[in-house]
């Protein structure tokens, strides 16, 4: 296999730093990270870093040497899997490791992560096409699938189509209620494109949208906006989130917030940098905003979109939240 030789150096270092003596990877992000040849995470065996070598084989413990004292696992990894190790070492979570390497993205992989955030926009903005009248949140969810097979997508990691008081419950899966005229709409897509993951969430109303419900989506549009203007390195990521809550605070709304208000994305759907905690925003990070106001037995809005930190400021990777779009159909 192949890696990048820069990348490889930097992760050497960095585990001489941890003193961890080797790594074993599975089919995951850090998998890909070190070029694992399997993007879809079906059985490519595991990755096995050692000071001396890096290679792809089915059994790990072959490859990790004798004297490793400390042996970095994936995160991802299975409890059959780490079972079956049997590996005479303590074992760490290899993200102490590759987390802060993974971090800042290189500019191929932020153009990577930006056309998987085009790429999920595009689908939505077909869904503007469909006919929503009469049909079920799960026969939505159905056709949006296919949109996004059609756009290239090798995995679809998540879809949300939530209808009328379906919309306040953030984890809700489409099931069989029909949408109806006057129901709000709450609908994301989170995949995986070329390796790369992106998210985006938009709201529609169906034929009119609900009484108060779109004052409500003004105020969530609104701490989408001051979310950016926070996003500026090296400000604390904390301070992101801290504008949005700042926004619906004020608002009247604050108790019906979402409990966060983004996370890390690139070739996992959530990592670091999460919103909320207090790591410098620097160039080369990306991330799905997500800020989202959830009015239990009533109706919520949430829209997500990806954007990446650069020196002159955030840029949206994805179209960005528009005004309420009200379907005729």
């Amino acid at each position: 296999m192949t890696a990048d030789v820069r990348r490889l150096e930097a992760v050497r270092a960095a585990m001489a730093e941890a003193e961890v003596d080797a790594l074993v990877l599975r089919p995951s992000p850090d998998f890909r990270f070190l070029g694992g040849r399997d993007c879809a995470g079906l059985g490519a065996g595991f990755l096995v870093v050692t000071r001396d070598l890096i290679a792809e084989t089915g059994d790990p413990a072959g490859l990790v040497p004798e004297e490793a004292r400390r042996v970095g696992v994936d995160p991802e990894m299975r409890v059959r899997e780490l079972f079956g190790l049997t590996i005479e070492a303590e074992l760490v979570p290899a993200s102490a490791v590759l987390a802060p390497l993974r971090l800042r993205k290189e500019p191929y992989e932020i153009a990577a992560v930006e056309r998987a955030a085009l790429c999920a926009e595009g689908v939505l903005r077909r869904a503007r096409e469909l006919a929503w009248f009469g049909a079920t949140e799960r026969a939505m969810a159905a056709a949006l699938r296919v949109l996004a097979l059609e756009s290239g997508c090798e995995e679809v990691l998540s879809l949300r189509v939530a209808a009328g008081e379906h919309t306040a419950g953030p984890g809700h899966l489409p099931g069989r209620r029909v949408i109806n005229p006057g129901d709000a709409l709450l609908v994301s897509l989170c995949g995986r494109w070329d390796g790369y993951c992106a998210e985006v969430a938009r709201v529609f109303a169906v034929a009119e949208p609900p009484e108060d419900f779109e004052a409500m989506y003004s105020v969530v549009l609104a701490a989408h906006r001051a979310a950016l203007s926070a996003a500026r390195p090296p400000a604390p990521a904390s301070d992101v989130a801290r504008a949005v809550g700042d926004v619906i605070d004020g608002s009247g709304y604050g108790r019906f917030a979402a409990g966060h208000a983004g996370r890390g994305v690139g070739l996992g759907p959530d990592e670091a940098p999460r919103l909320g905690e207090d790591t410098p925003l620097a160039p080369g990070m990306t991330f799905c905003l997500e800020p989202a106001i959830y009015v239990p037995d009533l109706f919520g809005a949430r829209v997500a979109d990806v954007v990446a930190c650069t020196e002159a400021g955030p840029q949206v990777l994805s179209a960005g939240p528009p005004a309420l779009y009200v379907l005729d159909r």
